[in-house]
């Protein structure tokens, strides 16, 4: 087997790719998954456009947000390390941290509106998904989360769920591990499209109900539909030329340990 630490690598930059690719993250987001063996690490990468990271990009930082070691001369992290770092610190579940702005979200960031599942894939949202708004504790800034306190607040207003929309700003996503994390980001926005598209025809919408959300939920996160999407977001870059250099040769089909059951069962 590959290195674990490599292949963590790996994957987080085929995660950082395919939501660049698939249209979710531009030049100002970013990705990061719990270190493989030691929680009390994360692993992101170095301030670049997600569109262009390689596994030697991706450095380790402390839960304080601070790097392991000191990051080579010329390289700089992220501005808002502190949406994951307190993160990881406030939800011992949360094994993978995305942050975006995507545009399908803003108008609900703007105006407040409740986000709704109105699909089976759009149930990834979750049970509920909370607000924060940076003005009702720290006024005026310039809308980033750059200091402890504010990622302390972000987290808060996390709280138990899955995904926050900032106000005026974009939407923070977590999940148990890496795959779940690109599943729930890829189609929590879609659901949002789908919501923004609905308003648009002028008719009520028709949200899932509590039973159908919670099964769909469960259903999407089992191991083969998880597997089945992640290779097919990682063939679509392959095949655009996008996938990253550099794969350890005993690598998983899915970033998710469970997956790799699924991989090698036979079709009946």
């Amino acid at each position: 087997m590959a290195d674990n630490l490599a292949e963590a690598r790996h994957n987080l930059a085929v995660a950082n790719r395919i939501v660049s690719y698939e249209g979710i993250i531009d030049a100002f987001g970013h990705v990061s998954m719990r270190h493989p063996t030691k929680p009390d690490r994360y692993l992101i990468s170095r301030s670049r456009s997600p569109e262009v990271v390689e596994a030697a990009d991706i450095y380790e930082y402390t839960l304080d947000s601070e790097p392991v070691t000191p990051l080579p001369a010329g390289i700089r992290g992220y501005g808002e390390l502190v949406i994951h770092g307190e993160i990881y610190k406030a939800r011992p579940d949360v094994n993978a941290v995305a942050h975006h702005h995507s545009m399908a979200f803003l108008p609900f960031c703007n105006s407040g509106e409740e986000l709704l599942p109105l699909y089976h894939m759009g149930a990834q949202i979750g049970e509920q998904v909370p607000f924060w708004d940076s003005r009702d504790e720290f006024g005026d800034t310039n809308l980033l989360v750059l200091k402890p306190e504010e990622g302390q607040s972000l987290a808060r207003a996390l709280g138990p769920y899955w995904l926050v929309l900032m106000r005026r700003h974009g939407a923070t996503v977590a999940a148990k591990n890496l795959t779940e994390l690109v599943f729930r980001t890829i189609y929590s926005t879609r659901n949002a499209e789908l919501q923004l598209m609905c308003k648009a025809q002028g008719h009520a919408l028709s949200p899932l109900t509590k039973g159908e959300a919670r099964m769909a939920w469960e259903r999407n996160l089992q191991p083969r539909p998880q597997a089945r999407a992640w290779e097919y977001w990682s063939t679509r870059l392959r095949k655009a030329g996008e996938y990253p250099a550099g794969a350890p040769k005993a690598r998983a089909t899915s970033a998710t340990t469970r997956g790799k059951k699924v991989a090698g069962r036979k079709k009946r």
